[in-house]
């Protein structure tokens, strides 16, 4: 079934199911997870992502899993990394292949790197949450010519979580010419830009993102990124998924959302999936 999926939505919702502000409990989000990789609309699904806190609780819930059948990457806050690692490959059924490391406040940017060279010592996928602070340029800098990849926060619990266009837009573009590869984590409800009708928060669209990023990659300005980040007309955006390149996602790899079932819903609605994946989705979700 992957291969009825458009190139550039493979893997792109990694499952944070547990995350706020869905926040299932754990003991529902794995068994919830495992469905959607068995379902026709697994092509659509990446990583099962979980704070390192909660690793020791996957034990038990994923003892009648095969071996390293489920995909997982776990949040962790500098410098407990080495902990985490070693936490989640005592999980049989585990099979990591994600670290998404936050830079508390007062870590200097130049140290992220050789922390994490001292605390990983194989290929390990690591992103690193790019502070949204004066750290921000010397990270991506940092993060330039090495594995690790970055990281970008859209939202959260309250507005001023929320980078806005400009801001969003400076990152993508740093972190392209750059050559540092990203996902995006918390914010990303929906498709297209929007206002939160309950909120009234300004939401950043996934596709936008996707869009946004395919420009930067053909060298757009900043003020292109801002317009395309903005951009709430779903046929114009859809029309401009179906034109991206699959190589935009060598770029933007994935984003954190904490219902599969909504951004591949409104994928749907704007054509951009089958219908035999929409109708395997309803069924998992209900």
């Amino acid at each position: 079934m992957t291969s009825q999926i458009p190139p550039v939505l493979v893997g792109l919702f990694d499952d944070a199911a547990a995350f706020p502000p869905g926040s299932l409990p754990i003991e529902e989000a794995v068994p919830a997870h495992v469905a959607h990789m068995r379902g026709a609309h697994a092509g659509l699904v990446g990583a099962f992502v979980l704070a390192a806190k909660d690793i020791d609780r996957l034990g038990e819930l994923t003892a009648d899993l095969p071996g390293g059948s489920l995909d997982l990457s776990v949040t962790v806050a500098l410098p407990d990394v080495s902990a985490a690692l070693a936490a989640a490959r005592r999980i049989p059924a585990v099979r990591l292949v994600g670290l998404e490391v936050a830079v508390p406040d007062g870590v200097a940017a130049d140290t992220v790197v050789p922390a994490l060279a001292a605390a990983i010592d194989d290929d390990l996928t690591v992103y690193v949450e790019v502070p949204r602070d004066d750290r921000r340029e010397a990270l991506l800098a940092g993060l330039a010519g090495t594995p690790y990849l970055a990281k970008f926060r859209t939202g959260g619990v309250r507005a001023e979580l929320y980078p806005d266009e400009r801001e969003l837009a400076a990152s993508v573009l740093a972190a392209t010419r750059a050559g540092v590869a990203f996902k995006a984590t918390a914010g990303l409800h929906h498709a297209l830009r929007n206002t939160d009708p309950e909120t009234g928060f300004e939401q950043h669209g996934f596709l936008n993102l996707l869009v946004a990023t395919g420009a930067a990659l053909k060298g757009a300005e900043e003020a292109e990124l801002v317009a395309l980040l903005a951009d709430r007309d779903g046929d114009r955006v859809a029309e401009r998924v179906r034109t991206l390149p699959p190589q935009v996602r060598d770029v933007f790899r994935s984003f954190g959302t904490c219902s599969v079932a909504e951004p591949a819903t409104e994928s749907a609605g704007l054509g951009l999936l089958p219908a035999a994946t929409v109708a395997d989705l309803t069924e998992v979700s209900a």
